[in-house]
């Protein structure tokens, strides 16, 4: 079986965001990037099919600039086999990605999709599930546990009252959660072979895919520093501070 798994370039989870002087947008200069995280336990799940002997080979892909192959080389030191690279300068909205990768999973015909559930800068969540339905897929979103047998696979989801087992046909498509595992480090030796795997680019064109941006971007600023807490003498102050100065009651 062939897993072909998203990944996306954000910015590094530890680095502080900065917004433009203009508002216009936040601030990339001179910023780290890195593999967005739930797109790293992405390639953790499906590398770990592949040890387990379920899958035969692991495609990473990603849409984005040119420079978003150091994160389809840091997916190929972690195990996978080959990459696929849609290259594009524009932003690239949800429904375009989806659109995008869906038109890569016609041309691979993988047994399995995975993505991370979202990405850390847009948070919108969504790309996994509009990858589904462009493809007449079925999904297994939130995923923090996968088992795949013969032609089924049981994805166990995270949901608001606990935990919920669903069981899929495959192919399918699987979004992950932070519990499904611990993703590995990339050793010296696997970022070395990394650079002769194989690398396949195609821009949008090739896919026949329209990715202009059909949303407009009017203004980003960093959220309102929070002030720190005081401690109260009484209850009687306590409601008085509520009343008075936060006005909530």
């Amino acid at each position: 079986m062939k897993i072909l798994v998203a990944v996306k370039r954000v910015i590094d989870y530890n680095v502080k965001i900065r917004v433009k002087p203009d508002h216009s947008d936040v601030d990339l200069t001179n910023v780290k990037m890195a593999m967005n995280p739930f797109c790293e336990i992405a390639v953790e799940e499906a590398v770990r099919l592949k040890e387990r002997g379920v899958a035969t080979e692991v495609v990473a892909v990603t849409v984005g600039p040119k420079a978003a192959q150091e994160q389809l080389r840091t997916a190929l030191a972690l195990g996978a086999d080959r990459a696929v690279h849609v290259e594009t300068e524009e932003r690239v909205e949800s429904l375009a990605a989806a659109k995008l990768l869906a038109k890569v999973v016609e041309e691979e015909q993988p047994g399995l999709v995975i993505l991370g559930k979202q990405a850390i800068d847009t948070d919108n969540n969504q790309t996994g599930q509009m990858l589904a339905a462009l493809a007449g897929l079925p999904q297994g979103t939130f995923a923090s546990e996968v088992k795949v047998e013969n032609d089924k696979v049981q994805v166990t989801r995270e949901v608001d009252g606990g935990l919920q087992t669903v069981e899929l046909t495959l192919p399918a498509v699987i979004t992950t959660d932070l519990r499904l595992n611990e993703p590995r480090y990339a050793k010296l030796p696997d970022i070395m072979k990394a650079k002769k795997k194989p690398l396949d680019v195609k821009s949008p064109a090739d896919l026949g895919v329209e990715v202009t941006s059909r949303l407009t971007l009017e203004k980003v600023e960093s959220p309102a520093e929070r002030k720190g807490g005081i401690k109260v003498g009484s209850v009687d102050e306590l409601v008085d501070k509520l009343k008075n100065e936060a006005k909530v009651l």
